[in-house]
This record gives structure tokens, sequence and C-alpha cells, in this order.
């Protein structure tokens, strides 16, 4: 099976240790290791470096080999720029219609996910690969249980029990479900018909091209074209050429959300998963109580509880009294804000675009 992790994304919400020049994925954040490496090297012993691939931007590349040396070069998927996740996806089954079009392939994010049950995690994944071995013609979705009523997450709604794989359930796939508000949150999180959405699944490349090609016929017109040139002299200038052009559009809109639900099927399994995309998530999930502080760098606190702060310089930053703070601490910025102001931060961003300090984005 091959593994594709994305992590060709910005993300703002964790500014300013995150910014795009330097994104998230790439940060050392936790135990001196970046999300990327966590993500990458919770697949081993199971898999190896040669069924791993990683997409990202050109401008990353450079990074992605210094970070993961062990990885081949030419499993590197670029990207010549941003086009969202739909492009994204398609770029990469345009390259593996040529190369092995009906192996079974899972996608994965690699920039801020925490999963904490990793053996479990690379069981889920083998399952999934047997399922698609078993019908070439499904994709299987990977959810986590809800551990709570999370507002925050999109939710996989699933139906029946269709068997048991390795000892976890297979559901039948009914529908997705979006970030929705709190007393419909508590309902998803207790009536064992939905799981997180961790947009985490397995297929086989030639079953999402004629998904493409069905539903996204543009953007499929455009995906053929690369496909073609793909391994050819020609490729970069018709890479460099087309992709440029597509719609920036999320994979769920093009694809997933108009795909038959009969071709769906639904593991939901307690992996540990968290998003530590956003400050407040990170909290949540690296803290065993809600009282207990989360801190990185030279911190030094008193009488502080619910709080996270992140130190990059060897200042001494002291805090006293914290009561769900965010402090982050670098050499050229200091963010302070509560933890119900955390979303607020990508507008700050964006809004830096055109000031003065818009080279701090």
């Amino acid at each position: 099976m091959k593994i594709v992790l994305f992590a060709g994304g910005v993300g703002s919400r964790l500014w300013p240790l995150s910014r795009k020049n330097k994104p998230k994925q790439f940060g050392k954040i936790i135990a001196n290791r970046s999300m990327l490496q966590i993500a990458v090297h919770k697949l081993f012993p199971e898999f190896a470096w040669t069924d791993v691939y990683i997409s990202t931007g050109k401008q990353f590349v450079d990074t992605v080999c210094e970070q993961l040396p062990q990885l081949p070069k030419e499993n590197i998927i670029i990207e010549p720029e941003m086009r969202d996740v739909g492009p994204a996806v398609g770029l990469v089954i345009a390259q593996f219609m040529k190369r092995f079009p009906n192996e079974p392939v899972v996608l994965l994010w690699g920039s801020d996910h925490l999963i904490k049950k990793e053996s479990l995690f690379r069981k889920t994944l083998r399952s999934a690969e047997e399922l698609i071995k078993e019908d070439p013609e499904k994709i299987v979705f990977i959810g986590q249980k809800p551990r709570f009523a999370n507002q925050n997450v999109g939710y996989i709604e699933f139906g029946k029990e269709l068997q048991n794989k390795n000892g976890i359930p297979v559901y039948e796939f009914t529908d997705f479900q979006y970030a929705p508000p709190l007393d419909v949150a508590s309902k998803f999180a207790t009536d064992n018909q939905h799981a997180w959405n961790l947009g985490y699944f397995a297929t086989t490349p030639l079953f999402l091209w004629k998904q493409f090609q069905r539903f996204a016929p543009d953007l499929f017109a455009k995906l053929e074209k690369i496909n073609i040139a793909y391994g050819t002299e020609n490729y970069d200038s018709v890479l460099n050429d087309i992709y440029p052009t597509m719609e920036k559009i999320s994979f769920d809109h093009a694809v997933l959300e108009k795909m038959d639900r009969s071709s769906g099927l639904v593991l939901s399994v307690d992996i540990g998963w968290s998003d530590i995309g956003a400050w407040e998530a990170m909290k949540e999930a690296l803290s065993k109580t809600e009282a207990e502080n989360v801190t990185k760098g030279k911190i030094v606190l008193t009488d502080c509880r619910d709080s996270i702060l992140h130190n990059e310089t060897q200042q001494l930053v002291v805090g006293i009294d914290l009561d769900g703070l965010v402090v982050v601490n670098t050499n050229d910025v200091i963010l302070i804000c509560p933890k119900d102001s955390v979303p607020k931060i990508k507008k700050f961003v964006t809004g830096l675009k055109g000031t003065k300090y818009e080279y701090l984005a």
C-alpha cells in the first residue's frame, strides 16, 4: 500500500509560530520534532520508506528532504502553487495512474494531527488496505470515535455494521456532517452512528480517477493532460502551465460530497487523534486535565491554570495568575490572547496584508 501525506498548507491558526515561509508542519512543536516528522514516523515499522509519499509546495521541497532524509526524493509530489486540496489530491492521482493504478493508497494529513495510539492506527491502515484489496471499487473512511461534543470538526455518519476486520467493526457509509452546533454535536458524540471526520481514507488511484472524471469534469480535463505528460520530458512545463489554472476547490466539494454513498465504508476507531492546528486545540491535546498548563521553552509559572505558553527565545517568560490564556513568544512577535479568542488569529493574520507588518504573516 502507498501512503500519501499532504504537507502544503500554511496554518495561520498557529501564528506566530506558523508563517507563510515557515508553516506549522515544519516547526519543532512537540518533543523537538516537526509535525511532519511525527506524522511520518508513526507509520513505522509497519510500512517502508519507499511506500511513503509527501505532497507539498515547491518552496518546501528542500525542507522536506532535510527533515526526512530517508525519504526517496522521487517520492515528493510537488505542487507548483497552492490550489486547495481538490487539485492537490488530483495531482497525486494523476501521477499514480501511471505508476500503480490498482494498488491501495491511503491519504493522510501531515501538518496538524496528533495520534497517540500509533499501533492501533497502523493496524487500522492495514485493515483498510485489506478491505480495498477485497473490493477496489470502494473507499474506506477512517474516523475517530468522538471523545466529546466537538463543534470544530466534521463528522462521518455511518449505518449498520457489515463485518469485522482484525477486530475493527466495518460500517456502511451514509453521509458527511459538517461542524454542528453544540446540541447536535452532543448527540453525535453518543449515538454510535458518527465519527470525527479526519480526512483519512483508503482506496485505489483508479477509483478516485473515475470519481474526478464523473463529478469534476473540468478539473479532470486538466488532470488528464498532466497524467499524459507525466514521465515525459514535457512534464514540468505542462504541470507549471496547467496546475495554476485549476479552480481552488476542496476535495470534499469536488468529489466526496457527490460520490455514491454505497461506495463508502467506515472504520470508527479510538486512535487518540487530536487536531493541534490551533493553539487551543493543542492545549486540549497535550494536557491531561483542563486545569493543567502546557509549556515549551524557558517558562516559569505561578498560580496559573488552563494556559498554553510557547517560548521560542532564550528570554525567560514568567506567568502569574494566568487563566485560560495563550502566550507565544518568538524572536519578532509576542502573542497574548484568551483561548476563546484563538479563532480571531486567522482573521488578524489575513488583515496584515498591505500593512507595514505584512512580512510577519
